[in-house]
């Protein structure tokens, strides 16, 4: 699998749709696909890292790449052919070169491939050992939600249309700990499971039963950045 050229791919068709006023269904689409997929969005933001500069040495920046390599294998192992027909299928009409060759390169299993390997070894590694520009660090100050963790170059358009208030609640999201995150997901889904009960005792009984369908889905939701920006929103709402 070329994910490289997937990846590619998402960020076009999403840059395109920008274009076409139909950016706000396919921003659903990706989060449903690939966002709320734990082991596609390590893959974009693995893909992420290695495409960036990071100002590391020598030492570094091979330790670096040994330990995305080994968090690919891992994640990649674990997603289904069928998960990645969906992708295809999403992003079948696109036409666009692969702007992540060397890094499928580098990920890839294909013994014939081993100089085009080693070289694309070479080239990431000079990357990572590059300063990061002034640009560049200005857009990871901006996120949009874990969003732009795994395609912030396709949505900045969107990210300028922010309130300086939105902007500043995402970068703390994205900026804690996961086990920070774990302590304030729990406590805001119980929070949500607290309202919505209560608002059970005074509804009729049709609302009860959506209610105890919101109650459902709400204690099965798994911890994470995406969950939690959804629980926090409904919390608001209640």
């Amino acid at each position: 699998m070329k994910f490289g050229l997937i990846k590619s791919k998402i960020e076009k068709l999403l840059s395109e749709s920008y274009k076409k006023e139909s950016f706000k269904n396919e921003i659903k689409n990706f989060k449903k696909l690939v966002l709320e997929n734990k082991n596609f969005s390590k893959l974009f933001q693995i893909y992420n890292e290695l495409e960036s500069n990071k100002g590391f040495d020598e030492l570094t920046a091979n330790e670096y790449i040994n330990e995305c390599i080994k968090i690919y294998e891992n994640s990649v192992n674990k997603i289904t052919s069928k998960q990645i027909s969906i992708l295809e299928n999403w992003t079948k009409h696109i036409n666009v070169k692969n702007q992540y060759e060397k890094i499928d390169s580098l990920l890839s299993n294909d013994i014939t491939l081993l100089e085009k390997k080693i070289e694309s070894r070479k080239l990431i590694r000079e990357s990572l050992k590059q300063k990061p520009s002034i640009e560049k660090t200005e857009v990871v100050k901006l996120p949009l939600s874990t969003m732009i963790n795994v395609a912030n170059k396709s949505i900045l358009n969107y990210i300028e249309n922010l309130t300086e208030s939105e902007k500043n609640e995402l970068k703390k999201l994205l900026s804690i700990s996961e086990q920070e995150l774990s302590i304030k997901f729990s406590d805001v889904k119980n929070e949500v499971l607290s309202k919505l009960n209560s608002l059970k005792e005074s509804v009729d009984e049709e609302t009860k039963q959506k209610i105890t369908e919101t109650i459902n889905k709400v204690s099965s939701d798994d911890c994470d950045r995406v969950n939690y920006i959804k629980l926090k929103n409904l919390k608001e709402n209640l």
